[in-house]
């Protein structure tokens, strides 16, 4: 049986998605999964990127598109009323109610989803908040602070492990570890998972390591200013 790490921040819609359509994606095949919530802001930062939200075309789009994979995957789905929000206080309420290694169970992870992707409300608010906790007080495991140890510890073991977005599903330890990243990943993930030799050959999952960097993005700037008229 294969184990499936499933990291997850309940800010990213896709991450949603792909928790729903996960069971369908993989039908027929022996798995387990841990669910680790994470700080997806976290991972920006130490990248240094910005989040799709923080680019307007690109926030546009993102909204539109996850509408549309809803409606054509079949699952029950609202943007929030406000996008992004501050998903801190769900995050450390996931690990509240996580085991002492901070992984949630299935339907922990599903209550803190569909507070945030289902009903179209603000899943900032404080009240709303209030109900969920409420309603999860007989599932939370320790306090405010170890939350919040064990936040940061996913996050900082997730990028160890490589991961850089979510959602992001691992599967297997050491040189045989492999990051599938993104909604869009599942498919690609069951021919993994269903032993696919192209993951073990050295033209199929492999090669892409030894592709060599043409250039950086601080050298093509420098070039386009040295050569203002190759810029187009």
């Amino acid at each position: 049986m294969k184990h499936i790490t499933f990291y997850y921040d309940p800010i990213s819609p896709y991450a949603y998605l792909a928790f729903e359509q996960l069971p369908k994606a993989l039908e027929g095949l022996s798995y387990r999964v841990t669910y680790t919530p994470i700080l997806f802001a976290g991972l920006l930062k130490t990248y240094g990127q910005l989040g799709p939200a923080e680019i307007a075309p690109k926030r546009d789009w993102t909204y539109r598109q996850v509408l549309w994979q809803a409606k054509a995957l079949g699952i029950h789905f609202q943007m929030p009323s406000q996008h992004p929000f501050n998903p801190l206080p769900l995050l450390r309420l996931s690990v509240a109610c996580a085991d002492e290694n901070g992984h949630t169970n299935r339907l922990i992870t599903q209550q803190i989803f569909h507070h945030v992707w289902r009903g179209g409300a603000d899943a900032a608010d404080g009240a709303r908040l209030d109900a969920l906790t409420k309603t999860l007080e007989g599932n939370i495991q320790c306090d405010t602070q170890t939350a919040k140890e064990r936040l940061k510890a996913n996050t900082d073991a997730a990028l160890q492990a490589g991961i850089f977005g979510v959602p992001s599903l691992l599967v297997g330890e050491g040189a045989d570890q492999k990051v599938f990243w993104g909604l869009d990943s599942l498919p690609m993930l069951r021919d993994c998972l269903a032993g696919d030799a192209w993951f073990d050959a050295a033209d199929g999952w492999r090669a892409a390591a030894k592709v060599g960097v043409g250039i950086k993005r601080n050298e093509s700037i420098i070039l386009a200013r040295q050569h203002p008229r190759a810029g187009g």
